[in-house]
């Protein structure tokens, strides 16, 4: 979130236009009635959001939800917040951490705190078994690629999977532009230069990373790569932003708005038939249609919706 786009003088949403934390266990629900199994809460900075510990207990309260997961930038993950949100049910962590250097971290993400407290995160997720603790990081040539190899080093022998991002033309602050894209195979190609690796098959249907192995046994790494081998097709992914809003592509413009049906009196009947509606008439393919037409609409930016 970018100071120069979002600051003091930008109007955030009230309060009162936010989903409680009832209304979204009851969203939540009504998406595992009709087959969901996992849960991301993101943000943003989810752990922003006061209490989060309640959101994650009436979760981990719902029949057939197996899988609560959260990313975070590290900044508030202390080792306290670590083991209530495990008490509160949280399965999983996932760490944005885009270099070891000082310099670089803080003209990336635009924050004032250190790699060092990203890092103490990572620890303190470990340390309450929120794991494997999978560690992100957003590739941007002539920034932080030349710490590719830094941060695989860093990591390799852990039970840590450190899965390396293709930039993305996400929202439209950031100043994207192609020529910033490390491809993945660039990315592969950098790691088979320190270490042998080898592919390994994805976990589930839908998983967005490409996995690979060190072949002396010293760990996972991934590559994520919706700019250069999208995965329109098999993804199987909602985002339901704070507002109540549902979004079906992360490169989304517009938003289904299940707050007004939420406040309106809707039956879980009724919302359960206006979220099927909405995701089977879903025809989002923006990665595999992206050009330069499609770079200038106006998407929803990656704070409201996560990754």
């Amino acid at each position: 979130m970018p100071k120069e786009v979002f600051g003091r003088g930008f109007a955030f949403l009230e309060r009162a236009e936010l989903l409680s934390f009832e209304e979204i266990a009851r969203v939540t629900r009504i998406f595992v009635g009709q087959g969901v199994e996992k849960v991301r809460l993101t943000g943003g900075e989810p752990l922003l959001r006061r209490d989060l510990e309640r959101l994650v207990e009436k979760l981990a309260a719902i029949d057939g939800l197996h899988d609560i997961a959260l990313t975070t930038n590290g900044s508030l993950l202390t080792r306290e917040k670590a083991r209530s949100l495990k008490s509160a049910g949280l399965r999983r962590v996932t760490v944005s951490l885009d270099s070891l250097d000082d310099a670089v971290f803080r003209a990336m993400n635009d924050v004032d705190f250190p790699v060092t407290r990203v890092l103490d995160a990572i620890d303190a997720a470990a340390e309450a078994c929120l794991g494997p603790v999978k560690i992100d990081v957003v590739v941007k040539r002539g920034l932080n690629d030349a710490g590719i190899v830094d941060l695989a080093r860093r990591f390799r022998g852990t039970p840590h999977i450190l899965r390396f991002i293709e930039y993305m033309d996400v929202g439209n602050s950031n100043g994207w532009r192609l020529d910033d894209v490390v491809s993945g195979r660039e990315i592969v190609e950098t790691l088979q230069r320190e270490w042998p690796l080898v592919p390994a098959d994805r976990n589930y249907y839908g998983e967005v990373a490409e996995r690979w192995l060190y072949a002396d046994g010293m760990g996972e790494l991934g590559v994520i790569t919706s700019v250069t081998q999208p995965f329109c097709g098999s993804c199987t992914r909602a985002r339901l932003a704070a507002d109540g809003k549902l979004y079906l592509c992360l490169f989304a413009t517009t938003g289904h708005d299940l707050r007004a049906l939420l406040r309106n009196g809707a039956t879980d009947e009724e919302l359960a038939r206006a979220i099927s509606n909405i995701w089977r008439a879903r025809d989002d393919r923006y990665s595999e249609v992206r050009s330069e037409a499609t770079v200038a609409l106006r998407k929803v930016e990656m704070s409201h919706i996560g990754g």
